[in-house]
């Protein structure tokens, strides 16, 4: 039996959902041989994943979205490759009070967080992105690994996504020499470019307080910087804008592609891998997967369907547990999952189905178990 689920945001991580559900199953299978591999789709929680996964935590104070220095943890493995999710330097949860900052918020800390992994003497570097509070293209993660942005006047840029539309020269050529020689993954649930309709401020900068009027001058900005960097690096600056994962996490993504020559994957697909998902499923005779809430965006790149479509092509039978389960059975079905176990048919209200989560988990567990392990 192998235990293969993410987080439930707001509630449990995603070690307290296998710990809840591995006790639900082995109340009631006695003895039940159970294996766990708590996941992570690139998003937030891919730290806490590599490090349940026997990565080595290390902590560096860096500097938060809106300037102030926030403690930031990434996980380093000993064969030299380091998972750094930029949420724990530039995330949402790192704003004030929940203030936002949709034109300033900087991604300054998550370049810091990147060059402790190097100082660290990471070879190789899974960079999730994802719960972000900043739409400055990475531009701040360059500087921090020493790019430079610079005005008409030849003065440095404020930081964040607003000021790129005063960009005059970007020069990378001050960029961490040791990235040359660092295999940089950028993993991501998301394939939106830079800009445009399907951008980054256009579809994400409203979760992070931009008006709509910040969205089109976010829009503008960044179409702005895509052009300065063409100036300064040539065509692939332009290819890079229009790539899958450019407009990730407020288009650090496209930071990471231009800057940093890092190659675009699903998150779930590279986290199962550095999570050592594969040899587990080897192991296994039946997978239990989950997330907080089985919906729509679940079936495009989220980590339950990760783990239900290696299992499918393993030839094991999938089942879920969730909080609360937004899909009919038939789209269960065409994602390999047989049947879900949504927290919210034991106890329907919302705020307390958070709150008892981890008790709730276990009885969905012991009713999974009662249906196909017996």
């Amino acid at each position: 039996m192998l235990v293969a689920a993410d987080k439930f945001k707001g509630s449990l991580t995603a070690v307290e959902v296998a710990e809840h559900v591995t006790a639900g199953l082995r109340r009631a299978v006695p003895g039940l041989a159970v294996e766990s591999v708590p996941v992570a789709d690139g998003g937030d929680g891919t730290v806490a994943a590599a490090l349940a996964a026997g990565f080595a935590r290390h902590e560096v104070r860096v500097t938060g979205p809106v300037g102030d220095p926030v403690t930031a943890t990434f996980a380093l493995h000993e064969d030299g490759t380091a998972v750094v999710e930029m949420a724990e330097a530039s995330g949402l949860q790192h704003l004030p009070e929940g203030r936002f900052a949709p034109l300033t918020a900087t991604t300054y800390g998550t370049g810091e967080l990147l060059r402790a992994a190097l100082d660290a003497g990471a070879g190789r570097i899974v960079f999730g992105v994802g719960g972000s509070a900043t739409t400055d293209g990475g531009a701040g993660m360059l500087a921090a690994l020493g790019a430079r942005f610079l005005d008409a006047a030849g003065d440095p840029l404020p930081p964040g996504g607003g000021p790129l539309r005063d960009l005059a020269t970007a020069d990378l050529t001050g960029l961490d020499p040791r990235l040359a020689g660092t295999d940089v993954v950028l993993a991501s649930d998301v394939d939106n470019p830079l800009t445009g309709p399907k951008g980054a401020p256009a579809v994400y900068g409203p979760q992070k307080g931009a008006s709509e009027q910040d969205v089109a001058a976010l829009d503008a900005a960044l179409s702005h910087y895509a052009k300065v960097l063409e100036t300064a690096v040539g065509p692939r600056a332009a290819e890079c804008a229009l790539a899958p994962g450019a407009g990730a996490a407020g288009g650090i993504g496209y930071g990471a592609l231009v800057g940093l020559g890092a190659t675009f994957r699903p998150g779930i697909d590279v986290m199962l891998e550095v999570l050592g998902f594969g040899p587990a499923l080897a192991r296994a005779t039946f997978v239990v997967t989950g997330e907080g809430s089985l919906d729509e965006q679940t079936l495009h790149g989220k980590a339950p369907a990760g783990v239900a479509a290696a299992a499918r092509a393993a030839g094991l039978d999938v089942v879920a547990v969730c909080g609360r389960l937004a899909l009919p059975p038939e789209a269960l079905g065409r994602a390999g999952i047989r049947r879900a176990y949504p927290l919210t048919d034991l106890e329907p209200d919302p705020a307390r189905c958070m709150a008892e989560a981890g008790p709730l988990l276990e009885r969905a567990a012991e009713a999974l178990a009662r249906d196909f392990l017996r």
